[in-house]
């Protein structure tokens, strides 16, 4: 993306189903500067690419307003995410209360209607027939021009674009009915007939209103996760400030100020504890139920809750670029985006409206043709049944609903899932390849023993740790935290190279230093005693050309892996660890584990290569790194996890993170994605055989068109409240 481009996130106003999707992401495309679009029904947003070089926002405004929609582009330019969700809510609001209020008049003006159309004897003595019908007609006309005035409103600007959508069948169907019927009542020398439809106007209007109302409050109901997230920060910050503190809202909260957290309050930001102590609770971040305790140097996540403990810390990031920041910007990103299972659907709803426009004609004709006397009224009651049991909305909230729980679920269990396409192709899975340090083990290796050659143990970790203080590789922190425990100081280091997979050479006093591995030693011609049977890590030192030894370094296995691991074996997940270590330890750990096979030795550089050596057995592969220095083996890979632990999770890096650092979130994102691959399916399965049974049994003159609306309306609402069953999945 360049520098003039940025991402947008915008309601969109108007949307009553799944062609309507079609409509706004066709009309963006045609905007000059304007790229990567992307409108979800179920969010009912519209997210793209924008270069604001080559884009007004007017011309965005009037472009979607002559597709017969409206957009609203002020959330976009406030930065605070509260405050954005607030506008977006708010209009979310508006609508249902102005749903709710149609809803509620539909009601009142249908139930005298229903009584004057089926209470036969009981108004006979009071209204002749022509009576009833002009006042039913009284009755009908507010139902047309008020509660069901979005359908005709939206029908007549859609056919201004000549297209077609939901809304065009409730209202040629309801509309051909309110005609016919009102020719009847008020024009009897042009048309004559016994029967009347004003009931049948009525009621579909209402069912379909009720419909729509369920479906809101449903739809709105998916989306909670975003909710949380943002309800997770508090709305001020105490600061400390010339040994005073002051309370301030959060919005003026800046990096490096020093924040004073008191037990039971919410942390406001990112940063690290300058002074006390204190357990945390992370579940509503990382998943994890435990709280972790925290000490002077300490990271600290904003949003989080300080159990007991009062402590001081240093604000390191603020809104967006919080990791609270992140997850929320992360979850709103997938929630908008679309799976690849999603592209049938959308083939479908382009084309649903006009083939059942076309049914419904041939319907009418067919029944014209075939009946007798009753032949007209026959026909428009059957022509009517299939313009209003056709559902496309159902077919539309199908996949959207069951990313956006899924997704928001994944969130709250430390499992950030970065679009749709993620979330359907992990359940596809069937090699996953592990990084050794830090994914499979704790990442915190500790030397365990040393065996100097030809020096004192004092010198031996004097030159080794001195030129791994230069180094930020993990095995170098070890070696410096064993010279710290034995108080040994270090030398200052001329000439630095570090050689990756290998390790480091330098210069203490003019002597030459080489600390690594056996092949780095054999690249100097230096012999090295050999230390195949050691099953650790182990780094040789050589000064001046003379070998000196080595020492000997172990990673603890994290708590989780054996038993993760088992889980994925028994899912017919084939389980691969690499790792740069020699064989030794790489065989260790694999029979430690259950690790069907391993690549020892590797270097960073070839991981990707070894990802592609296992695609191209037509494997569907993920990796599991730690994000930094496997990123470009978790973007080779068909599925990128990155695994991390709260601030230290590298967000950017994998199109699934596990915030935890538990590679239980493996397992937990791939039976996520298992459970709501099987919703979408289940919903795209009703919503396929609904339309499927509904328009042929309607056709043939079998289902009243007020039912047809109620179960118009059940299918869509059917659809969402399925999709929201994922709410209660659990690892």
């Amino acid at each position: 993306m360049s520098e003039n481009n940025k991402t947008i996130s915008a309601p969109i106003i108007g949307m009553t189903c799944a062609s309507c999707v079609a409509r706004v992401e066709k009309s963006l495309k045609k905007i000059e500067g304007i790229e990567n679009v992307n409108v979800n029904f179920a969010s009912e947003k519209a997210t793209f690419q924008i270069n604001d070089n080559k884009v007004k926002y007017d011309q965005i405004i009037s472009t979607i307003k002559d597709a017969g929609y409206e957009i609203d582009l002020k959330k976009d330019e406030v930065n605070n995410q509260s405050e954005k969700e607030k506008i977006s809510q708010s209009f979310k609001d508006e609508f249902e209360q102005k749903l709710k209020k149609d809803l509620i008049l539909s009601v009142i003006l249908t139930i005298p209607i229903l009584l004057l159309s089926m209470g036969g004897d009981l108004f006979n003595n009071v209204f002749t027939i022509d009576q009833t019908n002009k006042i039913l007609f009284l009755f009908t006309l507010p139902m047309v021009f008020i509660t069901g005035k979005r359908f005709f409103t939206i029908t007549w600007n859609n056919l201004k674009h000549f297209v077609v959508d939901m809304n065009t069948l409730v209202a040629v169907g309801t509309g051909s009915a309110v005609i016919f019927s009102t020719i009847i009542s008020l024009f009897p020398s042009i048309l004559t007939s016994d029967h009347v439809y004003f009931d049948t106007a009525a009621v579909i209007i209402t069912l379909i209103l009720l419909g729509r109302y369920l479906e809101a409050k449903a739809k709105s109901k998916t989306g909670t996760a975003i909710k949380k997230l943002i309800g997770l920060r508090p709305t001020t910050a105490f600061v400390k400030k010339d040994g005073k503190i002051f309370e301030i809202n959060l919005s003026q909260l800046k990096i490096d100020d020093i924040v004073v957290v008191k037990p039971g309050s919410k942390i406001p930001a990112d940063g690290t504890i300058l002074n006390g102590n204190s357990s945390i609770d992370e579940s509503m971040i990382t998943g994890e139920s435990i709280p972790v305790e925290k000490k002077i140097n300490s990271k600290v996540i904003g949003g989080t809750i300080n159990k007991n403990g009062s402590f001081e810390f240093k604000v390191t990031a603020i809104g967006n670029n919080s990791l609270l920041g992140q997850i929320i910007k992360m979850v709103e990103e997938a929630q908008g985006s679309k799976a690849p299972i999603q592209n049938l659907a959308d083939k479908v709803a382009s084309i649903f409206v006009p083939i059942v426009i076309l049914i419904a004609i041939i319907t009418f004709i067919t029944w014209m043709i075939i009946s007798n006397e009753s032949g007209m009224n026959t026909a428009l009651i059957n022509f009517v049944a299939v313009l209003i049991i056709a559902c496309p909305c159902a077919l539309g909230l199908a996949t959207p609903t069951a990313i956006m729980v899924g997704t928001g679920k994944g969130a709250q269990n430390g499992i950030l899932i970065k679009n749709g396409e993620s979330l359907e192709l992990a359940h596809k899975i069937s090699t996953i390849i592990f990084d050794k340090t830090g994914t499979i083990t704790e990442g915190k290796p500790v030397v365990n023993s040393i065996y100097p050659k030809d020096i004192s143990e004092d010198d031996f970790i004097k030159y080794t740790a001195s030129v791994e203080s230069v180094s930020e590789h993990p095995l170098g922190e070890a070696v410096i935290n064993f010279a710290k425990e034995k108080n040994i100081a270090l030398e200052s280091v001329d000439s630095f190279l570090s050689l990756t997979g290998k390790g480091i050479t330098g210069k203490i006093n003019n002597k030459k230093i080489i600390v690594g591995n056996k092949k780095l030693m054999e690249d100097n011609y230096i012999t090295v005693e050999s230390t195949d049977n050691i099953a650790n890590t182990v780094i040789h030192l050589a000064v001046d050309g003379n070998y000196k030894g080595y020492l000997s370094i172990e990673d603890p296995l994290k708590e989780s892996s054996i038993s993760a691991i088992k889980k994925l074996k028994s899912m017919g997940i084939k389980t691969v660890m690499l790792t740069g270590d020699n064989n030794s330890v790489a065989k260790k750990i694999a029979d430690e584990t259950g690790i069907d096979e391993f690549k020892a030795e590797v270097l960073p550089q070839d991981k990707a290569d070894m990802v592609k050596e296992y695609q191209n057995k037509n494997e569907i592969v993920a990796m599991v790194g730690d994000g930094i220095n496997d990123a470009p083996a978790l973007a080779q890979s068909d599925v990128g996890i990155a695994i991390g632990s709260g601030t230290d999770v590298a967000i950017e890096t994998g199109s699934i993170v596990l915030i935890k650092g538990d590679l239980q979130g493996v397992v937990t994102a791939i039976r996520l994605s298992k459970r709501t691959i099987r919703t979408i399916k289940e919903n795209l399965f009703w919503a396929f055989i609904y339309n499927t049974i509904g328009i042929p049994l309607a056709a043939m003159g079998l289902l009243n068109p007020m039912i047809g609306a109620f179960a118009m309306s059940l299918s869509s609402v059917s659809v969402v409240s399925n999709s929201l069953r994922l709410k209660r999945f659990k690892n």
